[in-house]
């Protein structure tokens, strides 16, 4: 089985993807305090004296007890994430490529005091990249397609997990910024 569990705190914020194996010991250790979405994977343990088999059923959404943290949250930035933000679009011609023809663009390039940061990362195809250099949109006359933005939590847990299963996308989409909506 490829597919995560999404592991929640008692709050109903994501927190980690998780494999079967750690799900199946959290449930076993009673941690888990409530759960969502259909059985996505169904575990056989051994016989008891009675011969009866054990077995665990394993929920897409996990959430546990534990304390809540509530500090902001901002995802580090990588390609792999911007450029799956992007939906690997090159956000100047508006063409899709493959990750290996993509590449970071920064909209103030960081000779001009722009910051390695998300609201100042996009994705471009190298084309673009390279005809667009050391400039601003505006001076290499280039538009951009899209605002960057900050990918929230929920964004950052959609991104991060290229097997979202459909009860896990109902409950992270649902939070999605204004922002980041266009990516679905």
């Amino acid at each position: 089985m490829n597919s995560k569990i999404l592991r929640l705190n008692k709050a109903g914020t994501p927190i980690a993807w998780l494999n079967w194996q750690d799900t199946a010991t959290l449930i076993v250790k009673e941690q888990v305090i409530w759960s969502l979405g259909d059985t996505v994977v169904r575990v056989r343990g051994g016989y008891n004296n009675n011969g009866e088999r054990s077995e665990l059923e394993l929920p897409c959404i996990i959430a546990c007890d534990g304390k809540v943290d509530n500090h902001q949250f901002s995802p580090a930035l990588n390609n792999s994430l911007l450029f799956a933000r992007d939906q690997q679009l090159c956000l100047y011609c508006g063409q899709e490529y493959p990750v290996s023809e993509l590449s970071r663009d920064h909209v103030i390039p960081t000779s001009r005091g722009g910051k390695d940061a998300w609201t100042n990362c996009v994705t471009a195809c190298r084309r673009c990249n390279n005809r667009k250099g050391d400039l601003s949109p505006e001076a290499a006359n280039m538009q951009l397609l899209a605002v960057p933005f900050v990918p929230n939590r929920y964004e950052f847990f959609y991104l991060s997990n290229r097997d979202v299963l459909a009860d896990q996308m109902e409950f992270l989409k649902t939070r999605f910024s204004a922002n980041g909506s266009a990516f679905i």
